[in-house]
């Protein structure tokens, strides 16, 4: 945890994965939030949401907020806890498991429940320049603690029961005072030519006062054949491009000896809009999936003096995660992130 109890900050762990027989995707959220001093008290939020890539009438996406006060947490091992007993509602995340319930919702009361569990990963993701993780800028910092787990257990939905075993998915820890004027993220770990490859990348703009609103700043990596292709420092952001919009999330990078294509795209049935608020008071809107299509294209050439040449082509189909947020929301998206009255 980066949060030491000052005011004008916010904090978020979540873990994204699928069930591939039956084209399930899910995202599970702890999150806390210290208001600006005078806007409130600090709080925290339990959240999950189940895709269903077949049946998108089947989703489920809720959260429930609680005061700080109902949060604990341990540094050695890492554990963090948060729960209401009197309503049952309460979660848990450590090192190597997941586990937590979340009663109400939909209209129908709906029960959900998780018991999962992971070998942690032997390295950290880091999507941003390690040397920024230290300063100001930029006003949130994301980074994958286990980008690539391999994730057991059961979740129920419902009546609807999903045994996990050896599903790929990835946890992840983000923090800062603000969130990104817009911002796209995306992840996939889940290709049917090769099952070991990993794509993370996240995008932003940033805003400088009133009038000057930066163009996405692009990190990608693809993790694929033994190899890692990084573009995640600050001298590669001129190499990187990202474009989003209606459900699809566009993004390049370009190297000396390698060029990386990845294209995401969703349906507005498969998204869920999450209302999020920032310490400073401000509405931001996060509109996610984790059952989107993904294409992955990677060239490389042997020289500077020789061609390109397409070395793999990853396909994903209803497996890969993909979010864009910002200031608006995409009206598109119908179904939202519902708040469980306490």
């Amino acid at each position: 945890m980066r949060w030491d109890g000052s005011p004008g900050h916010y904090e978020v762990w979540y873990a994204t994965f699928n069930h591939r027989r039956s084209g399930a995707g899910f995202w599970i959220r702890y999150t806390l939030r210290a208001p600006e001093q005078g806007r409130g008290d600090p709080t925290c939020t339990l959240w999950f949401a189940y895709f269903d890539a077949n049946h998108p009438r089947r989703n489920v996406a809720i959260n429930r907020e609680m005061p700080i006060t109902a949060l604990a947490r341990t540094d050695a091992p890492f554990a963090l806890s948060l729960g209401d007993e009197a309503l049952g509602d309460q979660g848990e995340l450590t090192h190597g498991s997941l586990r937590g319930r979340l009663r109400g919702g939909n209209g129908d009361d709906i029960d959900v429940r998780w018991d999962l569990s992971y070998e942690p990963s032997t390295f950290c993701h880091f999507h941003l320049p390690e040397r920024l993780y230290s300063g100001s800028f930029p006003a949130t910092k994301v980074l994958s603690p286990n980008p690539m787990i391999h994730v057991r257990g059961e979740i129920s939905v419902g009546e609807r029961r999903f045994e996990l075993d050896d599903e790929r998915g990835c946890q992840s820890h983000l923090w800062g005072t603000q969130h990104a004027y817009e911002w796209a993220w995306a992840h996939c770990a889940t290709f049917r030519e090769d099952p070991t490859a990993s794509l993370e990348a996240v995008a932003a703009r940033v805003k400088r006062g009133p009038l000057l609103t930066t163009p996405p700043l692009t990190s990608m990596s693809l993790y694929f054949g033994g190899e890692v292709y990084h573009f995640n420092e600050l001298y590669t952001l001129p190499l990187t491009r990202s474009r989003w919009k209606d459900g699809a999330l566009h993004m390049s990078a370009y190297g000396k000896r390698v060029r990386i294509e990845a294209e995401l795209r969703s349906r507005p049935e498969d998204m869920v809009r999450a209302h999020y608020r920032d310490p400073d008071g401000d509405t931001v809107y996060c509109h996610n999936t984790e059952v989107a299509d993904a294409i992955v294209t990677l060239w490389t050439r042997r020289t500077l003096l020789s061609s390109f040449r397409q070395t793999a082509r990853l396909t994903s189909r209803a497996t890969a995660h993909f979010e864009y947020g910002g200031r608006r929301p995409d009206q598109r998206i119908k179904r939202v992130h519902e708040r469980i009255a306490g």
